[in-house]
């Protein structure tokens, strides 16, 4: 009787992680009387968490010039406020969704000094010097970047989109608290939302999945798809907003050892040309590559399998479950032309997160074009 060997694997997430209702005021201790700069939006209920985090520990500065999808333009400006400081902060403290946190990585990266920055972010090199640790407090349920050591910076100017990344970006401290997600509008929630959704399959049929990751992504996936479109008729639902924050750091966990695959490559050219804002542009391919997944590698149909049970209908399940959020899985509606559409597949398949796919890339080629056509056909008959 033979046995099959299975293949070497690893896990490793050294960030600390604590969930409670109420977590902001009890930063005190985490902080622990190190100078920190608190990094956050502008928007009034920010300002007021910002005062509850100050009021245990002074910082030193708050950054809250952030936009969403964070420009090196602007990290170049936050990089000049570090360095004119009197005194060099030994912290991050990071408030807000997931371009609050990836800036808060830039500057943990920069330390202050852009050039040297700029240099590596361009080299694509890991960042390999000192960094300012973060403490990370998510208040989406989606981004999962308070428990990976990466972050995405944009270029509008240029059209580049860049990864800082590095395994001292791992945040010290990924601090959960539902209640900020509280009031989180129906938008940013199926955002968010989709994301976790899409970082949970991304690191199921991916290169560098393994058993604990692969866990974390089953659990992750089908909490989402049952708490989702109960929360969107439900925002101010407290326990479904514990439910959701913990589905999604589950999916942080699930993709920080994997990173993400072909569906965030694709999506990538779709925000930064098209405005498809990143929750929608990373998911809405999903039910195709899933099918474009399938058959492959039994342990991938094992874990896809115990999300949507029988996988002949699971394209068709998970485009219906999308179709109940408001989310076309047609290229054309996020104004994608159709003769563009092939070229971006195409391109998608073969850069960096597109590598990290297990499928092969000339049958999800045909899928994904197969499927646009189909619907802008149906479309237009109608």
């Amino acid at each position: 009787m033979s046995t099959v060997l299975s293949p070497p694997w690893q896990f490793n997430n050294p960030v600390q992680i604590y969930c409670a209702n109420g977590a902001i005021d009890q930063l005190s201790s985490l902080i622990d009387g190190r100078p920190y700069i608190l990094v956050t939006y502008a928007e009034p209920v920010f300002k007021q968490w910002a005062e509850r985090i100050a009021q245990q520990a002074k910082p030193l500065m708050v950054i809250d010039s952030i936009r969403a999808n964070p420009d090196l333009d602007d990290i170049k400006i936050q990089c000049q406020m570090l360095a004119n400081l009197p005194q060099a902060p030994k912290l991050i403290v990071a408030l807000g969704g997931g371009s609050v946190l990836d800036t808060a990585k830039a500057l943990a990266a920069s330390r202050g000094d852009f050039d040297c920055f700029h240099q590596n972010l361009l080299a694509a090199k890991d960042v390999s010097g000192p960094t300012w640790p973060i403490i990370a407090l998510p208040t989406t349920a989606g981004t999962g970047s308070e428990v990976t050591c990466w972050g995405t910076i944009w270029h509008r100017s240029g059209g580049k989109k860049y990864s800082v990344k590095g395994p001292s970006l791992y945040p010290e401290w990924a601090v959960i608290d539902p209640e900020l997600s509280i009031n989180l509008p129906f938008e940013l929630t199926r955002q968010t939302g989709l994301d976790a959704l899409s970082h949970a399959l991304e690191s199921i049929w991916n290169i560098n999945r393994n058993p604990v990751s692969k866990s974390f992504a089953i659990d992750a996936s089908k909490a989402i798809l049952n708490v989702l479109p109960k929360l969107l008729n439900d925002l101010g639902n407290h326990d479904l907003r514990r439910q959701m924050a913990e589905a999604a750091l589950l999916a942080g966990l699930a993709f920080s050892n994997t990173q993400t695959a072909i569906a965030h490559a694709l999506s990538y050219p779709l925000t930064l040309k098209y405005d498809v804002p990143h929750g929608i542009a990373c998911s809405f391919t999903l039910p195709q590559i899933l099918t474009a997944s399938c058959g492959m590698h039994a342990d991938i149909d094992q874990a896809l399998r115990a999300i949507f049970g029988h996988l002949d209908i699971a394209e068709a399940t998970l485009t219906a479950w999308l179709k109940t959020l408001g989310v076309s899985t047609q290229p054309e509606s996020y104004g994608i032309e159709p003769v563009r559409w092939p070229g971006l597949v195409n391109e998608a398949c073969y850069n960096a997160r597109g590598q990290n796919w297990s499928g092969n890339a000339n049958a999800l080629e045909q899928l994904l074009i197969h499927h646009a056509q189909q619907e802008s056909q149906s479309q237009g008959v109608a």
